[in-house]
């Protein structure tokens, strides 16, 4: 074990190979950290939590048990996509982590962002700061998502995808980036959906491939979206039309924010 700070407390049973460990930290039973990561003041690392080499850790960030940081991604010879990744990866300060929640190599989380049980991101990514990745959600390679963005439960971001400040996407969300199904992976031809800032999107809402959500819009819950939705416009239905819709305070005053 390497030497640590007097004010870290460690368990016996953790591994740690790195020195790099900042004052007031704590590190549960059977927690795993490689050589060359480097841990900030007061971080918190609770049982069995993997954190691989070269994995930066913010001050006052805690890691819930089971936690893998910092997992190279592998295609078993089953992918038609290549995947690869740099080892570097970097958690702001404060964030939180889930339970058996994965982060790939390769990614970027901003400050005090709440990263939930069971959710993945996938390598390429980069997450704002003050976001919500929920419980169980899937973050494919590749994909942008912003600042104070909030994505619930068991909802999937496809690879190629871009999701900008303040969005809020409810549970159950389907995106994709590929309408053809060819065996071999094409990156011009994959896009996913852009998501513009402000826009909400319902619960179970099913978004088309390459399809941009405007600033402020609206999908309503259940809609398949197979084209691009105006800014400051609500879509209903399968396939998604446009509706009226109502001054809900965001329509109107949003499209103008200055942030």
């Amino acid at each position: 074990m390497a030497n640590l700070d007097a004010t870290v407390t460690c368990a016996s049973t953790a591994v740690i190979e790195t020195s790099d460990i900042g004052r007031n930290c704590s590190i549960s039973d059977f927690a795993v950290i490689r050589k060359g990561a480097r841990l900030g003041e007061g971080v918190i690392v609770h049982p069995h939590v993997v954190i691989n080499e070269n994995v930066v850790i913010g001050d006052g960030v805690e890691l819930h048990a089971g936690a893998v940081i910092g997992k190279l991604p592998t295609g078993a010879h089953i992918l038609s996509r290549k995947p690869h990744c740099e080892k570097i990866l970097s958690i702001g300060k404060g964030c939180s982590i889930g339970p058996h929640a994965v982060i790939y190599y390769e990614v970027q989380i901003g400050e005090y962002t709440l990263v939930g049980d069971g959710a993945s991101i996938r390598e390429q990514c980069d997450v704002g700061a003050y976001s919500l990745i929920s419980r169980c959600v899937t973050v494919n390679c590749n994909t942008h998502i912003g600042n104070r963005v909030k994505i619930m439960d068991n909802t999937h971001i496809t690879g190629n995808a871009w999701v900008g400040d303040n969005v809020f996407i409810s549970t159950g969300v389907s995106t994709t980036n590929d309408n053809f199904k060819h065996a071999q992976y094409d990156e011009a031809r994959m896009q996913g959906p852009s998501i513009m800032r402000f826009a909400r999107i319902g619960a179970g809402v099913i978004l088309l491939p390459g399809v941009t959500i405007g600033e402020a819009a609206l999908v309503g819950a259940g809609s398949v979206v197979t084209k691009d939705v105006l800014p400051g416009s609500l879509v209903k239905g399968v396939p998604g039309r446009s509706m009226p819709r109502v001054n809900d305070g965001l329509s109107f005053t949003l499209l103008d924010a200055s942030e």
